[in-house]
């Protein structure tokens, strides 16, 4: 065989080793890391509302977080009481990490508040509750 067509021939035996690994490797790779089921409970004692901070979503990287922590750290204003608890369910890769829930007041500093209750369960556990007459922060990392 002549140099040129061995040359030829080892290129095109060599990209068709490279498809094919790419191939192989792109599902395993889009699959990524497990998901676990986290859920935010929040009460209080008496009818209340509160601004409940909760962390839905993860940054790909923890610099992203920290220039700009509110973007994974969405907040709503809803009214809450013993019968009557905010819930969210969302999806989380590191619920150590990430997993977050924190209530306080949405009424003047001076109001008088009930007591704040969070829960903080992963796949169905409860891995973190806390209470404050203040406010209430359930998070497995510490902050």
């Amino acid at each position: 065989m002549r140099p040129s067509m061995r040359r030829l021939t080892t290129t095109a035996a060599l990209s068709v080793m490279i498809a094919a690994a790419t191939v192989t490797a792109g599902p395993a790779a889009a699959q990524g890391p497990a998901m676990h089921q986290v859920r935010y409970t929040v009460t209080t004692d008496a009818p209340f509302y509160a601004k409940i901070y909760y962390r839905d979503a993860e940054p790909a990287v923890f610099s992203d977080y920290s220039h700009n922590p509110y973007l994974f750290s969405p907040m709503v204003e809803a009214d809450v009481g013993p019968d009557q608890p905010w819930v969210l369910e969302t999806q989380l890769a590191d619920p150590t990490m990430w997993a977050m829930v924190m209530v306080q007041s949405a009424e003047s500093p001076n109001f008088p508040t009930p007591a704040f209750n969070c829960e903080l369960a992963v796949d169905g556990i409860v891995v973190k509750t806390h209470s404050g007459p203040k406010g209430a922060l359930c998070s497995i990392r510490s902050w």
